[in-house]
């Protein structure tokens, strides 16, 4: 079971993991070791609950590809167990971003007292931008 917290886990048949080699500079363990991770997660066939599922589909996220599948491609180290558990971290984030329900908020108005504090320092601030006028010598 792949946990994501307390109340969350997954099945890790779900989740499919695949040593590719990586690219970039690196030289010699580049070009012969398959040490890069390529993460894929089908979001439409998991066992996450609706909710949270909507809610992944629904995210602007560029790993998240148009038929619902979740790729995370983790190179960053040169051992593929380090990339393998930085990939299913990074995955681990994706889906806790979505369990979080932020608050809706709550329009208010100011106050009758800010509405005057407001309206003083925008009067103040008239008058002294209006003595940078012209002085007028005659008068």
């Amino acid at each position: 079971m792949f946990v994501i917290n307390e109340t969350l886990s997954l099945p890790e048949d779900e989740i499919q993991l695949e040593a590719i080699r990586a690219q970039g500079a690196g030289g010699q363990n580049v070009n012969k070791v398959s040490s890069a991770v390529h993460l894929r997660f089908d979001i439409h066939a998991s066992s996450l609950p609706e909710p949270y599922r909507s809610r992944l589909l629904a995210l602007n996220d560029h790993r998240i590809s148009a038929e619902g599948v979740v790729v995370i491609k983790a190179q960053q180290f040169r051992s593929q167990l380090k990339n393998r558990y930085d990939a299913l971290a990074r995955l681990r984030e994706l889906i806790l971003s979505v369990t979080v329900t932020r608050r809706r908020r709550v329009a208010t108005r100011p106050s009758q007292t800010a509405r005057k504090k407001r309206m003083d320092s925008k009067s103040r601030r008239g008058q002294t931008k209006a003595l940078r006028g012209k002085v007028d010598p005659a008068g």
